[in-house]
């Protein structure tokens, strides 16, 4: 341990900043590896992004921001309906490319949208999208995935339930590091137990050769894959606010003003346009790592951006894919049923922290339409055109927050109490 704060630009010695860049690569080596594994990218091209699209990030906002960028999660349901493959099964390379045309797109949305904050700041984005539209996007985030967390569990369900419990016990007992690492703690507990009880099989590893160039697909680009993909980038734009802000308060800086907004999302979308460019999902910023430079205080960039050159390191040694690969499925469907139902909870607790009224019509409308068409899958189809699932919900909460009046039959008797103690001063 440093014993002290080390700030931002610092740089360790080399034998004290690799211990440190290994503590933010475990820190985000569980969700990073589990979204690839889901829906059926190559693991070493996914380590391979996080690792260049973090040090893009770095270099984007001038080394003064700390961040790790990993796969975003809200992702997945999208990729899963384009790529079709099986939990554990790398994807047909032809369909992986039309998913990667969509996330490449939902890149250039975040530059995009980085621009306007850049030009008229971010009140717009609060009125396009409000809490009770990106809780409610959340939740059917979380949720919309339970189906395939379970079916993944079902395959063996004691194997399932004691990766869960390790996952629980690692999260809601463990302190320091290890409280922040519950998703890899639960891992490598399940694993432990598949092990044991032998479920896993080691010949790929051994076959496996010691170096070799990830296996890098180009993108293909249809209209149905960016139209149901590149909303999904306005939620993740939101979730990007927020850890920015957290950020802001561990470090004790306002990264806001600098380097601004505008780069930091600059940089999350240029990696994540980066990596559909190559077959990697999109990435986003962890909040696992802000956990890490939270209890080490240590907030170096030169120590993130050595987390970032060992995960690309690892990306050119396959035996380390391989290996990942031998994760049983009802391991990695017993975490997920945790870190799925996370995310749902997170959604609710954006609800409650924004003080969402729910007597209200215009909120209890917006999220009860949202909820129904992101968790029923509904999709909308014109001609080649298709929205489904997220994406759909995602737009039409949009669409609905727009057009539903702000009115006294809309909101309620307490927005009318209001209006008229207001009249009377």
């Amino acid at each position: 341990m440093i014993g002290k704060t080390v700030d931002v630009d610092e740089r360790l010695p080399l034998l004290q900043s690799i211990p440190l860049s290994l503590q933010h690569l475990f820190a985000m080596f569980g969700a990073t590896v589990l979204v690839p594994y889901l829906v059926g990218l190559d693991t070493s091209v996914t380590l391979f992004t996080s690792g260049v699209g973090t040090l893009l990030y770095i270099l984007i906002t001038k080394g003064k921001i700390p961040a790790y960028l990993g796969s975003s999660f809200a992702f997945i349901a999208g990729m899963q309906a384009i790529i079709g493959t099986k939990a554990g099964t790398l994807g047909d390379p032809d369909k992986i490319a039309v998913a990667m045309g969509g996330c490449f797109f939902a890149g250039l949305l975040y530059l995009m949208v980085a621009a306007l904050i850049a030009k008229f700041g971010t009140k717009w984005l609060d009125k396009l999208l409000p809490p009770v539209v990106v809780g409610s996007v959340v939740i059917v985030i979380g949720l919309a995935l339970a189906e395939t967390a379970v079916g993944m569990a079902s395959q063996n369900y004691l194997t399932a339930m004691v990766a869960l419990v390790i996952a629980i016990i690692a999260s809601v007992f463990f302190k320091g590091f290890l409280g922040v690492i519950p998703v890899l703690v639960g891992i490598i507990g399940g694993y432990l137990f598949a092990l044991a009880t032998g479920q896993i099989n080691f010949d790929a590893v051994k076959n496996a050769s010691v170096f070799a160039v990830p296996n890098f697909i180009s993108p293909k680009f249809t209209w149905e894959a960016i139209i149901s993909i590149t909303p999904v980038a306005l939620v993740t734009i939101t979730e990007h606010i927020g850890h920015l802000i957290v950020t802001n308060k561990v470090v004790g800086r306002d990264f806001i003003k600098d380097p601004g907004m505008h780069l930091s999302l600059s940089g999350d979308g240029l990696a994540t346009a980066f990596a559909a460019l190559l077959g990697g999902p999109p990435n986003t910023t962890y909040g696992e790592n802000i956990g890490v430079m939270a209890i080490t205080r240590v907030f170096s960039v030169w120590v993130i951006g050595g987390a970032a050159v060992i995960a690309t390191i690892m990306s050119f040694i396959p035996k380390i894919g391989a290996l990942i690969a031998t994760i049983p499925v009802p391991v990695m469907g017993g975490i997920s049923i945790m870190l799925f139902g996370i995310i749902a909870s997170a959604g609710i607790r954006m609800l409650v922290e924004a003080g969402i009224d729910f007597s209200q019509k215009r909120n209890l409308i917006i999220a009860s339409v949202i909820l129904v068409i992101g968790i029923g899958k509904a999709e909308i189809a014109i001609g080649q055109f298709a929205l489904h699932g997220m994406a759909l919900a995602t737009i039409v909460g949009i669409v609905l927050n727009l057009v539903i009046p702000h009115t006294k039959d809309m909101e309620g008797a307490e927005a009318e109490t209001v209006e008229e103690a207001a009249a009377t001063k």
